[in-house]
């Protein structure tokens, strides 16, 4: 993917990052809540007596936020010890770490697992839905909610530093250009600190077909000020996140 590439478009992609306003808006969400925004305010309601586990905890914000509304008990699970400090912390300081767990990994079966902004993220996505399934009880579920997809706009994350910036330029020359700004030895997208898979929707759908869950649900949000033209064709160019319901396979 990426047409311009060598010398030439590395020293255009340096010249275009000195304008360009970038990707790394952090404050979307600030004073809202994830959950309520992707899942609706009912959503209290139906975690209330369960047993939730939040999937790539991260610092424990959304897990945090589960146990204030209510959630019986929430798991935030994670790979990295440093968040999972914080979110201990952070839970103590909200007086619920009665209420929530940190770990870096669980036996313990549960009847929902969360995972938001976490699947373009996996290594390996296919992998982390058997991981969910050991997890989850029988009549169990996942609520997922993801995105910026791979052909948004933005889809590089950071990379994306005006639209489709990295769909334009070669992976070679963006990750030339991120060793150079981080001193990090990443040659390839999902070498970058905090992964990049580069998932898109339609293989988000062939992954979920070929594991043990299926879908209950499964919305592509469009983009707000490309809805006019999101369809079936253009969604992965227009979807801002993909919001879904995974149920286990019957055998």
């Amino acid at each position: 993917m990426g047409v311009l590439g060598g010398e030439v478009g590395y020293r255009l992609l340096r010249q275009l990052v000195k304008i360009s306003p970038g990707n790394e808006v952090t404050t979307a969400y600030d004073g809202l809540s994830k959950m309520e925004v992707f899942f609706g305010p009912n959503i209290w309601q139906d975690l209330a007596d369960k047993t939730v586990l939040d999937f790539g905890c991260e610092a424990g914000i959304e897990a945090i936020d589960m146990a204030q509304h209510g959630v019986r008990r929430v798991i935030g699970l994670d790979i990295r010890e440093e968040p999972l400090k914080a979110a201990r912390e952070a839970a103590k300081k909200a007086g619920l770490e009665d209420a929530c767990v940190f770990t870096t990994k669980t036996d313990e079966k549960v009847d929902v697992v969360v995972s938001l902004d976490a699947f373009e993220h996996f290594a390996d996505p296919a992998a982390m839905l058997k991981v969910m399934r050991r997890l989850l009880k029988e009549d169990g579920y996942i609520l997922t909610c993801f995105g910026p997809t791979w052909y948004h706009p933005l889809g590089g994350h950071g990379f994306s530093i005006f639209p489709w910036a990295h769909l334009l330029f070669t992976e070679s020359v963006m990750m030339r250009w991120y060793r150079e700004e981080s001193g990090k030895p990443a040659y390839h997208f999902n070498e970058v600190s905090g992964g990049l898979n580069q998932l898109t929707v339609r293989a988000f759908e062939k992954i979920v077909a070929k594991s043990e869950f299926k879908f209950e649900s499964m919305e592509p949000v469009p983009i707000r000020k490309l809805r006019f033209i999101a369809n079936r064709v253009t969604r992965e160019f227009t979807t801002a996140v993909v919001k879904c319901k995974l149920v286990p396979k019957r055998k």
